[in-house]
């Protein structure tokens, strides 16, 4: 490890000093554009952002061995609460956080005392962070860094929103949102522990009255079209429930419901508390059922959860699985149909399940009782998708209106529910509750518990007069699924969440009363929040550093010169005038943006597809005209430690600088870069750290082994193979990084072309110079993921140039490499030679006899080929050919055997090289074996005593064996020695 940390200390000094990452236009060259999510400072960068740092890095590498002008920025985001929350807990001296993250940082606790305000704390781990950045090998264009509360970024920020504003994206309104009552703002992502998004969703109110109870059961369902189903009310009997007053459309109403609720309904509604109530008093009572008039019971509910909804929950057991366990445990009933007055009352029919589909579910799943809350919740969600995706209302749901409570209930429910899809009907039922005083709405937290970073719960409020940016807008969603269908997803799987989160997504609070950031220009005191101010800033990475080139003052980066620089708006001459900035100096900037935008590839983590990534969409389609549109996202899974997704609050966090000390930079590179593909979770392990050790340790031995040994000048077969097989790895990498198959190219290069040239050597009493071409190559393309050794073993081979700035040859010059024959040929004795060894392993022996098929047989394995490449499979190709092989004389079970083992063949072969195999009508089995005779003799630890043809009469039929010879699959006769 001591030698892989010296080699990195020295290299990336060098590539720092001969500045290698700086890039400038050059239109003689095409260009590439990535960034990856600017960090948090509010702790030093750990392995989560390795991941996604290393990623762009690795493909920016690549690209400029391609020889395309890269460039590869890093900024960092001090906008918004993270920073301020723990430089105020840090100012109070809070012993258990210091600790946690003197814990989690690898920081002394006297070192974290002195960051207690909040732009020490930022400018500290921004210090930290960049510093590790350099040293985990990162190719940074550092001349363009920039914070977000850097003036210029300000004067950035307002521009953008002045935009938005123009354009009717920005908007002042009373919306839910995210609400830390502690410091009484809105809250999003960052500003919470664990950076959790709170998840805010519509109830639908529902009012029973009580019978003999002066109050209303405010009952909240995502399912307001199931009340006609009703048969009874669950209260939960050990919670606490209070007697509230609620200022409604119709006036002052008297509630019952969850103490817990009303403290969180206060703040979307005008709420009084009464006094508190014992649920116990209440149960046995009854409550009439708005809609359908029936009278229902209240019961006890211990799976009622007071801190969800209202505490309050209307029972419908054919259609709620929690409410149809709730009834059995209650009744102590298996058979629903003896249930009396709580029996299941069918309102929806779905294909494939029966009257009652809640029962259906809670049979499948095995729910044993209403306390098997993660059955339940799988129940629930498979119930709940299917009868809103497939479900309709029964024909026959108006006869369960008995008393009109409503006017005209039934009419409705007759003329406008009866047969509708259950999507429509929840809408029309709800409006139709609404609409008479008997419904409401409410807004919860779908994945509370969540918490501000101050440690306060988070609530949904109603906020009134605030600023959000509209995403709720359709012209604006319109454009925006325009700009995805054009974009490029990696993965491809997750378009779909960015196709729902577009679908979903409303007006957004964009505006706090505290925190780091850029005020709204027109409203002071309001600063834009962190997820509003991180949308467009790639743009800005294309001129800062000729901003502060040139000196110009961030008071005239005026809306008129933002206009112009990114939008080519208005005349160079005339801002000249105006702002006192030269023309030349206008048109350079101007140019500098103009090269370099669109963004080629945006870098983030998947956890950021349902709010950033989504935004920047669209707001780049709100400022940007079409051929400025980002081309490409690429959203990484996570980074998992012993499993477990890393947070603060688990005490699993893994620094970025501690992991280059433990293990040197390449190692952590190579390691993440290989045990997992971009879209996986990657299980971060000592055992994976360890094989990469072990791996670049093999190679730095075997590179330099080779170096100083005696090398001949033949280019027989064994050197054709090794450099047919350098071109199908270049190749092959090349189509892997281009697709972002991060892994698939690393495993190639430290894995298979390690394995290659091994091979080669085990084939050869001396190396070849050729193989000082394959070494030069494979260090280059190694450069991509590990450049701190490939540079060092770039050096020792003789090198004086630096590898980071080295080219790949065109793969059209390569290709004069490319022999499909001689790859062919060595794949099929690799493949006989496994066969031998495992043999010899099962039956012993030291001598073999060995039976190779007819060349005219290679017509049944391209039959084979042609059924499978038109989607045949194996029945179809058993149907075509069966006759065929048993005209060969073979019969039944060998038939199926002998096809079986072709139509395998033919699956398990690249299609490339079975095309070749097909072209050139097989391969002479008898005079390649012959060929290999020495060498299958060496590697297998074997003397092959003869090879016949398996057609020749002459040849004695050892063991019964001659008949078993199919093409790529010779038959063997081992001379035992058991």
């Amino acid at each position: 490890m001591e030698y892989l940390k010296g080699i990195a200390r020295k290299w990336v000094k060098v590539w720092y000093e001969k500045r290698v990452y700086d890039a400038d236009p050059d239109p003689s060259r095409p260009k590439y554009f990535l960034t990856a999510a600017f960090m948090y400072p509010n702790g030093p960068a750990h392995i989560g952002h390795a991941r996604t740092y290393l990623i762009p890095d690795i493909l920016a590498r690549f690209k400029r061995s391609m020889g395309i002008n890269v460039l590869f920025p890093m900024a960092f985001h001090y906008t918004g609460t993270p920073i301020l929350a723990i430089a105020e807990r840090i100012a109070k001296n809070d012993e258990a956080l210091i600790k946690k993250l003197s814990q989690n940082f690898g920081i002394s606790e006297s070192e974290l005392r002195k960051l207690n305000e909040p732009l020490k704390l930022a400018r500290y781990f921004h210090e930290v962070s960049k510093e590790a950045m350099k040293d985990f090998g990162l190719s940074i264009d550092w001349r363009r860094e920039f914070t977000s509360i850097d003036p210029e970024f300000k004067a950035f920020i307002r521009w953008q929103f002045e935009k938005l504003r123009s354009k009717g994206f920005l908007i002042k309104g009373t919306y839910p949102v995210g609400w830390c009552p502690y410091h009484n703002m809105p809250v999003s992502m960052h500003d919470t522990k664990d950076d959790v998004e709170p998840e805010i969703d519509e109830f639908t109110i529902i009012k029973f009255k009580g019978v003999k109870i002066e109050a209303y059961f405010p009952t909240a369902t995502l399912r307001p079209e199931t009340v006609l189903g009703v048969t009874n009310i669950w209260l939960n009997p050990e919670a606490t429930y209070c007697k509230v007053a609620v200022r409604t459309r119709k006036g002052e109403e008297t509630w019952i419901l969850a103490c817990d609720a009303a403290h969180r309904l206060s703040y979307q509604k005008r709420i009084k508390v009464k006094e508190k109530v014992d649920p116990k008093d209440l149960i046995g009572k009854y409550v009439i059922n708005p809609l359908t008039g029936n009278k229902v019971k209240i019961l006890p509910g211990k799976f009622v959860n007071p801190r969800y909804g209202t505490g309050v929950v209307m029972s419908v057991p054919a259609h709620a699985p929690y409410d149809y366990a709730a009834l059995r445990d209650y009744l102590g009933i298996e058979n629903h149909d003896a249930w009396g007055e709580y029996k299941p009352i069918p309102l929806i029919l779905v294909k494939g399940y029966s009257e009652v589909p809640a029962a259906d579910v809670i049979k499948r799943l095995g729910v044993k009782s209403q306390l098997d809350r993660e059955l339940l919740d799988r129940a629930t969600k498979a119930v709940y998708k299917e009868e809103f995706e497939r479900g309709y209302m029964r024909g026959d749901v108006c006869n369960l209106i008995m008393h009109e409570v409503i006017s005209g209930a039934k009419d409705f429910i007759c003329k406008e529910i009866v047969n509708t899809k259950v999507s429509e009907a929840r809408e029309k039922i709800k409006e139709f509750l609404i609409a008479h005083g008997y419904g409401d709405v409410m807004y919860e937290v779908m994945n509370a518990p969540v918490y501000c970073r101050c440690g306060t719960e988070v609530v949904v409020k109603i906020l009134e007069n605030q600023w959000f940016i509209d995403y709720g807008n359709k012209d604006w969603k319109e454009l925006t699924r325009k700009a995805l269908s054009k974009m490029r997803i990696v993965p491809e799987e997750a378009r779909k969440q960015f196709e729902a989160t577009i679908d979903w997504l409303r007006a957004k609070a964009c505006a706090r009363t505290r925190g780091l950031g850029t005020e709204l220009p027109w409203e002071k005191g309001w600063i834009i929040e962190s997820l509003s101010d991180s949308t467009i800033y790639m743009a800005f990475y294309t001129v800062i550093h000729k901003i502060r080139k040139y000196r110009i003052d961030p008071s005239k980066l005026t809306s008129e010169f933002w206009n112009y620089v990114m939008l080519g708006v208005g005349s160079s001459n005339e801002l000249s005038k105006k702002l006192g900035i030269p023309k030349e100096v206008l048109d350079d900037i101007r140019n500098e943006f103009n090269y370099w935008y669109p963004l080629d590839s945006r870098h983030s983590g998947k956890d950021l597809i349902p709010n950033h990534l989504t935004y920047f969409i669209f707001n780049h389609v709100a400022i940007f005209p079409e051929d400025k549109w980002p081309k490409q996202i690429v959203a990484n899974g996570w980074v998992l430690i012993k499993g477990e997704k890393m947070a603060k609050s688990k005490g699993n966090i893994r620094t970025l600088r501690g992991l280059i000390d433990n293990y040197s930079a390449d190692v952590v590179r190579l390691t993440i870069a290989t045990e997992a593909e971009v879209e996986q979770d990657l299980n971060f392990s000592e055992e994976a750290v360890n094989r990469a050790v072990e791996r670049l340790m093999g190679i730095e031995k075997l590179i330099r082994d080779i170096s100083v040994a005696d090398k001949t000048d033949s280019f027989e077969m064994p050197e054709q193979w090794l450099m047919s097989r350098l071109y199908s790895h270049v190749e092959g990498v090349i189509n892997e990084l281009n697709s972002v198959r991060i892994r698939a190219a690393g495993i190639r290069v430290f894995y298979l072309m390690y394995q290659d040239l091994k091979k080669y050597l085990s084939m050869v009493s001396k190396p070849s110079k050729v193989v000082d071409e394959y070494i030069r190559l494979w260090l280059i393309m190694m450069s991509w993921f590990t450049p701190f050794i490939a540079e060092e073993l770039w050096h020792a081979i003789g090198n004086e140039s630096l590898i980071v700035t080295e080219k790949i040859p065109p793969l059209n010059y390569l290709k004069k490499y490319f022999k499909p024959d001689v790859e062919l040929k060595i794949m099929f004795i690799d493949n006989l030679a496994k066969d031998l060894r495992e043999l010899v392993r099962v039956v012993g022996g030291n001598e073999v006899v060995i039976y190779v098929a007819p060349r005219n047989y290679y017509e049944y394995l391209a039959k084979v080929y042609d059924t499978a490449i038109k989607g045949g499979k194996f029945s179809d190709v058993l149907r075509l050919l069966g006759r065929e092989m048993g005209k060969l004389g073979f019969k039944g079970k060998e038939v199926v055997r002998n096809l079986q083992v072709l139509y395998e063949l033919v699956m398990k072969l690249p299609r490339q090289y079975m095309e070749y195999l097909v072209r050139i009508r097989g391969l002479n089995e008898y005079e390649v074996i012959n060929q290999f005779k020495e060498y299958i003799e060496r590697s297998c630890n074997i003397k092959i005593r003869a090879i016949y043809m398996s057609n020749d009469p002459k040849a004695p039929d050892l063991g019964g064996r001659k008949r078993y010879a199919l093409p790529w699959r010779p038959s063997i006769y081992i001379i035992s020695s058991k």
